[in-house]
């Protein structure tokens, strides 16, 4: 699994006009499922995401965890992370997940996250969305499942 955080003060994505899920201060989070994937790195991810400290403490060091902050966290569904652009002009997306896993390994990520007390919310799996984000910093960082066993 392939995740691209962004801290956000502000987050929301809309599909077919409507707000769908919206969130403060936390974690936009950008989810990309892979052939291969399964729970223990939506497990791993999950984890990673709720316990990274990347948030600003009293003295403005990256030292406090997102639910330390009181955020929480936007999960949107993204298989464009899997696609190869080695080659050609057009990425290939052979590398992402069937719809059916993919799904399922979105709806164990979200799960995991709010079973981990952080407030959680979705855009719409196979929808066309709309996303808008303030990124505060600007922290960008990626994580890579496949990378961290």
């Amino acid at each position: 699994m392939r995740a691209v955080l962004q801290r956000v003060s502000r987050a929301s994505v809309e599909v077919d006009g409507r707000v769908v899920g919206r969130i403060d201060r936390g974690w936009l989070v950008l989810l990309g499922v892979g052939k291969g994937d399964s729970e223990s790195d939506s497990e791993w991810l999950a984890g990673k995401v709720a316990g990274l400290r990347a948030f600003e403490d009293d003295q403005g060091k990256m030292n406090l965890a997102v639910g330390e902050v009181g955020g929480g966290v936007l999960v949107v569904s993204q298989f464009t992370l899997l696609g190869d652009c080695r080659k050609g002009r057009r990425p290939g997306f052979d590398a992402a997940a069937d719809l059916a896993d993919a799904e399922r390994l979105y709806d164990h990520f979200c799960g995991r996250i709010a079973s981990l007390g952080v407030p959680t919310r979705t855009g719409t799996f196979r929808a066309s969305m709309q996303v808008e984000l303030v990124n505060d910093g600007p922290v960008t960082l990626l994580l890579d499942s496949s990378k961290a066993f």
